[in-house]
């Protein structure tokens, strides 16, 4: 009798230990989402891919410390000016040197994009560092929880009573320069942009003719333009904005900007919608996320359309601003919801339960 008991206490315990461990696999396989890539009609751009600055890092690939590599100070220059090295530690900053120093910007780099920490440069960390990305460092912001999202030093938002609305514009002298798109095509693609923040948090965007007066300014800018941000030409630095109540929003008229793969189709295209909905994230405060799937992550490949904001993006916004009366985390499906790779409190809670009546599993079988 008591036999049969504990086959009866066995059987159930391990059909709700198979049930919990299956339903928490299938809630962590749903946190990545898949970004979407259009490959290339045709590679006539490829080439400008290959020679843009950032791809000498290829050479770097597996380079050790202590070692002597030709690129190592352009990587140390990378690094300070995204802000992984201090201007006290670029003293050795023209040679060529795998040093302490450098070791250490590459962790906090690893740290900051969510890779493999290791030290080293990596496949996965080289090819992030070749890839196109925001013109804003990476500022070190304070973790929230299970989230990264992060803020500028300080904090600073709009002082705006909610619900707040500000307006924006387009410089008139410095005009996209993309023939394959139409002046309706590029503030189409901007409002769209304005409309996903405005739709999580109590705000609104409206686009002014007066240049001079709007709240955010937008423009196309080439090389050195007067803020101490020079632009590098096609891919590098894509983009930046300042913190608010700034309102600066300055694109390189360099890139091929594209508002449809279908129908542009150069390998060096890049996603106007993309990096305007990432760009007016830190108009409104937010800084660098390492959650890849985000808005908020600082780089960008040729063709990748990341558009959507996920929730790293929202939680982070609405710290700020609060939420829009009419948003409900509702309509984010659950790979949304776990985006940001990592096990929630209730998943660690629900994996201790499993492993808890596996022990009185094997208790019983005793």
């Amino acid at each position: 009798m008591l036999h049969d008991k504990k086959k009866m206490l066995l059987s159930f315990f391990s059909c709700f230990f198979l049930i919990t461990l299956v339903t928490l696999q299938s809630k962590i396989h749903a946190r990545t989402p898949a970004i979407v890539t259009v490959n290339p009609k045709n590679t006539s751009s490829a080439g400008e891919i290959r020679s843009h600055r950032w791809h000498e890092f290829e050479k770097l690939r597996d380079a050790a410390k202590g070692s002597s590599v030709d690129g190592i100070s352009e990587l140390k220059r990378y690094f300070h000016r995204f802000g992984y090295l201090e201007a006290e530690d670029m003293r050795n900053s023209s040679t060529d040197l795998f040093d302490s120093n450098l070791e250490m910007a590459i962790t906090k780099y690893q740290e900051k994009l969510g890779l493999s920490i290791t030290g080293e440069l990596d496949s996965a960390t080289v090819s992030e560092l070749m890839s196109p990305r925001c013109g804003v460092p990476d500022v070190a912001g304070k973790l929230h929880g299970a989230e990264s999202y992060a803020y500028f030093a300080g904090r600073p938002r709009w002082g705006r009573k909610a619900p707040m609305r500000l307006t924006y514009a387009f410089s008139a002298a410095n005009p996209i320069h993309a023939s394959s798109l139409s002046e309706e095509e590029v503030r189409a693609a901007f409002r769209r942009s304005f409309a996903r923040w405005a739709a999580v948090i109590p705000a609104a965007f409206a686009e002014s003719a007066d240049y001079e007066s709007a709240d955010i300014k937008i423009g196309f800018y080439s090389g050195e333009h007067g803020d101490g941000e020079a632009f590098d030409g096609v891919l590098g630095v894509l983009a930046h904005a300042f913190s608010p109540e700034s309102g600066r929003f300055h694109l390189d008229a360099a890139e091929t900007w594209a508002v449809d793969f279908g129908r542009e189709g150069a390998a060096a295209a890049v996603d106007l919608e993309s990096v305007a909905t990432h760009e007016i994230g830190h108009l409104l405060g937010l800084g660098h996320t390492a959650v890849k799937e985000a808005v908020m992550y600082p780089s960008l490949r040729p063709r990748e359309r990341k558009v959507e904001l996920k929730m790293d993006d929202v939680r982070g916004v609405q710290a700020l601003y609060g939420s829009n009366p009419n948003f409900s985390f509702g309509a984010f499906s659950e790979s949304d919801i776990y985006s940001n790779g990592s096990v929630g409190e209730d998943e660690v809670i629900r994996l201790s339960l499993c492993l808890l009546l596996l022990f009185i599993m094997l208790c019983f079988c005793i």
